[in-house]
């Protein structure tokens, strides 16, 4: 009886331990696995980010930029609170709560954002240029300037670039009466979610005037906010709405669908003038809807 039961316990022994070793083998295993697949990914994020620094610098030697442009920090988890500027308030504007009038977007990121108003160029160059050189930019079209070639803004579009609203006509708002000013902004909404897919929720009035009437009517049709610009661009020089003739962090830049008719040079060299001022001062481009 009593070698009987050393039996039983030696071979309840012999079973647990061969139980327990068998996982704590393929734990070993599955951990070896784990880590080499780990180590196979960072070496593929660190191969991609390598590829993609890689592609940057080609890509700005080949469009004539002579500093690679700094890449913007990922987007906020969240988002700042967007106010209207001091001084470009309309009557009741917080009381009626009508959307934003901003120049900067609040951040310390030092990154800046890029707006491009109308559509009146139509460059096939600047869109391979934008997509290339991985530039983000906002576009604020009028329709009697787009929809002679919608195909080249939807091409935009696929490329990640938001179309935005700045009226059917271009038309001086404040001149217009609040139903006629509807119009212009709420036409417009009705014609980009028609033809692109989606309705704005960005609107920049024509020339950037506005009145209270014109923040109603927006409102009325969907409008969130109302982008202004803090900084101008052209081919050969910046303008600057403060006092310091600088850039700060958060600023939004303005500038157009503009050729050679209107401009002396193409937007390609624009964005050249634009990337080497933005760069030069350490900030990189951002993609505005990110921060709103």
């Amino acid at each position: 009886m009593a070698v009987a039961a050393l039996l039983v316990a030696a071979l309840g022994t012999a079973c647990g331990s061969g139980q327990s070793g068998a996982p704590d083998k393929a734990e070993k295993s599955k951990a070896a696995k784990g880590s080499e697949a780990g180590a196979a990914g960072a070496l593929s994020a660190a191969e991609k980010a390598k590829a993609l620094q890689q592609a940057r610098v080609a890509a700005a030697k080949k469009w004539g930029l002579r500093k690679v442009p700094l890449a913007a920090p990922a987007a906020p988890k969240e988002k700042p609170h967007i106010g209207t500027r001091d001084g470009f308030e309309v009557w009741n504007h917080e009381e009626d709560e009508l959307p934003p009038v901003f120049t900067t977007v609040p951040t310390e990121d030092k990154v800046v954002f890029l707006t491009i108003d109308d559509g009146s160029e139509k460059d096939p160059e600047f869109l391979k240029m934008m997509q290339e050189l991985k530039i983000p930019y906002t576009a604020f079209l009028s329709d009697y300037l787009v929809k002679d070639n919608y195909p080249y803004f939807k091409q935009m579009q696929a490329a990640g670039v938001t179309l935005n609203n700045h009226t059917l006509n271009h038309r001086y708002m404040p001149g217009l009466s609040y139903e006629q000013q509807r119009e212009e902004i709420c036409g417009q909404q009705d014609t980009i979610q028609k033809t692109f897919g989606k309705r704005p929720t960005l609107f920049r009035p024509p020339y950037g005037n506005y009145n209270d009437d014109t923040l109603k009517a927006a409102k009325s049709c969907g409008i969130k906010a109302v982008p202004l610009w803090n900084a101008e661009a052209f081919t050969n020089r910046m303008d600057y709405r403060e006092w310091d003739r600088d850039l700060h962090p958060g600023d939004i830049i303005l500038t157009h669908f503009r050729g050679k008719e209107d401009w002396k040079g193409t937007m390609p060299d624009m964005i050249r003038h634009v990337m080497k001022t933005v760069t030069d001062k350490g900030y990189a481009v951002a993609r505005l809807e990110d921060y709103l």
